[in-house]
């Protein structure tokens, strides 16, 4: 017997915003987690745009289990030509037990509220309703969430929107931000994370991979974190416990 192909979510317009995240999210949850340690879908995350939207059609036509990365992609997707929400990465670097761990989620701006799209193991580390008034109490909300597993949240890295265009031949940007969370007061993170936000909002962020090519910046000693730009993330979600 074939495995029923979980229809892909199209949106109505008496869909409210929120519904129509829920569908999307629904629909990740019916491909389910992909738990058998090898990865269905190589994901460069330094491919154009429309390279990565090719992937993500494919997801949709071979209905296999994902991970966090491939339902970023996922996620951008199928929230494409919907400009009222705004998409971008966040990505968490986090310890324990002696091992580091990566993990990814598509941040989600919509209406004046914050909440995400994503897959873990754990269901309290992929989705969260458009219901915080900051990024940081998302940011936040997912911090505490780790406090849960014992792990705790060494960086945060937070890219820009990704733009409603799927041909577009830019690469995402996945951490123009980059927060070492764990030497710093929360107070301190909440502001630097809200000037972000509010630069990403008024649109005056430019991805720093537009004039240069991607070029690996030594692990840096910066204590700046707006010096240390693009480089396409390594082994997202390979070791992802979470």
């Amino acid at each position: 017997v074939q495995p029923s192909v979980p229809p892909v979510p199209n949106y109505k317009l008496s869909m409210s915003i929120p519904e129509w995240l829920q569908a999307i999210q629904n629909y990740m949850k019916m491909l389910q987690y992909n738990h058998t340690g090898t990865q269905f879908f190589e994901i460069r995350k330094s491919r154009p745009l429309s390279g990565l939207m090719e992937t993500a059609k494919e997801m949709t036509r071979e209905s296999l289990p994902i991970k966090c990365l491939e339902a970023v992609i996922l996620g951008i997707y199928l929230t494409n030509g919907q400009p009222s929400v705004e998409r971008f990465p966040i990505s968490f670097k986090t310890h324990f037990s002696g091992n580091y761990f990566h993990h990814v989620v598509l941040g989600i701006y919509c209406n004046g509220r914050y909440g995400s799209l994503g897959m873990s193991r754990r269901s309290d580390l992929m989705d969260k309703p458009l219901t915080y008034r900051t990024l940081s109490d998302l940011i936040f909300e997912f911090e505490d969430s780790y406090k849960k597993y014992l792990h705790s949240v060494k960086k945060v890295k937070i890219g820009l929107y990704v733009p409603h265009e799927p041909h577009s031949f830019q690469p995402i940007e996945w951490k123009q931000l980059v927060l070492n969370v764990s030497k710093m007061m929360r107070t301190e993170v909440r502001k630097e994370l809200e000037k972000f936000a509010r630069d990403m909002r008024m649109k005056i962020l430019k991805p720093s991979s537009a004039h240069s090519p991607m070029k690996e910046r030594s692990r840096g000693k910066s204590l700046s974190p707006r010096r240390r730009q693009a480089s396409p993330q390594r082994r997202a979600c390979k070791r992802d416990k979470s």
